[in-house]
C-alpha cells in the first residue's frame, strides 16, 4: 500500500518536528506549513491525501481553516491540538474534520490514525474506480476507460488538454479548483502563463460543451479564483 501525501500543520517547531520524523521513520511523503494562510495554499496547491491540523494557529482559528478547506476540499483532515474539551472537539467536528487527536500524544497513536485514515481513503479510491467506470451528469457523459466523452449521443472531440480539464473537473464535482491547483495538475507548474493557457483551454471546452456559454450548465466561473463543475439534476 503506497504511504498518502500528508500536509503537517503545526506552528510550534519542537512537536512539527516530532510528527515529521516519524513520518519520516515510517516512509510518508509529508509537507509543512506553519500558519493557516500556507496550510489553505498548500492544500490547494499539492492536492495532499491527510492534513494533520493544528488548532492554535498565529494567524487563524484552526476550525475556521477546516470550514475554508471543506468549501472545496474532502480531504481527511486529523485535528492534533492542546484543547481537551469537549465542545472544542465538537466545534472541529462539526467544521468537517475527520479525527481528533490531543496533545500530548503518543506517536504510536498518530501511526495508527493515519493507518486508519489511510485504508478509508483505500477503500473509497476502490468504490470510486468500480462505480466510476463511467461519469455521467446530466447530458455530459465521460468514459474512462475509453477516453472519450459524449454530450447526449454526440461525441466531444476534445483536444488532450481540453479532456484532462474535463477529467479533472468532473472528479472533483461541486468543487471550486483554484487556477493554482489546475495548472499544477495538468501542466505540473502554476506561472502566470500557465493560467493564461488556463483560460484559453477552458473557454474552447466550454464552445464545445455549453449550448449557451453566457448562461453555462456546466462549468462555472468564480473570477480571479478558479473553476467549478456545477452538478446537473
Amino acid at each position: 500500500m503506497n504511504k498518502p501525501l500528508v500536509l503537517v500543520v503545526e506552528d510550534d517547531i519542537p512537536v512539527q518536528n516530532l510528527i515529521t520524523t516519524t513520518l519520516r521513520a515510517h516512509d510518508y511523503r509529508f509537507l509543512t506549513a506553519g500558519t493557516a494562510e500556507e496550510a489553505i495554499m498548500e492544500t490547494a496547491s499539492h492536492n495532499p491525501e491527510i492534513v494533520l491540523l493544528d488548532l492554535g494557529l498565529p494567524d487563524m482559528d484552526g476550525v475556521e481553516v477546516i470550514r475554508r478547506i471543506r468549501t472545496w476540499s474532502n480531504v481527511p483532515i486529523i485535528v492534533i491540538s492542546a484543547r481537551s474539551e469537549d465542545t472544542d472537539k465538537i466545534d472541529a467536528l462539526d467544521a468537517g474534520a475527520d479525527d481528533y487527536l490531543t496533545k500530548p500524544f503518543s506517536v504510536e497513536e498518530l501511526l495508527a490514525r493515519l493507518r486508519v485514515t489511510q485504508r478509508r481513503l483505500s477503500v473509497m479510491m476502490s468504490e470510486t474506480l468500480v462505480s466510476d467506470a463511467v461519469f455521467t451528469n446530466g447530458d455530459l457523459k465521460i468514459d474512462y476507460a475509453a477516453g472519450c466523452c459524449y454530450l447526449g449521443k454526440e461525441e466531444l472531440h476534445l483536444t488532450p488538454i481540453e479532456y484532462k480539464l474535463l477529467v479533472l473537473l468532473a472528479q472533483n464535482v461541486g468543487k471550486v479548483l483554484t487556477h493554482k491547483f489546475i495548472t499544477l495538475h495538468i501542466w505540473g507548474s502554476s506561472f502566470d502563463s500557465d493560467v493564461s493557457s488556463l483560460r484559453v483551454f477552458m473557454a474552447t471546452l466550454r464552445k464545445k460543451l455549453e449550448s449557451a456559454p453566457d448562461s453555462p450548465q456546466y462549468i462555472q466561473t468564480h473570477i480571479g479564483v478558479g473553476y467549478r463543475m456545477m452538478k446537473v439534476e
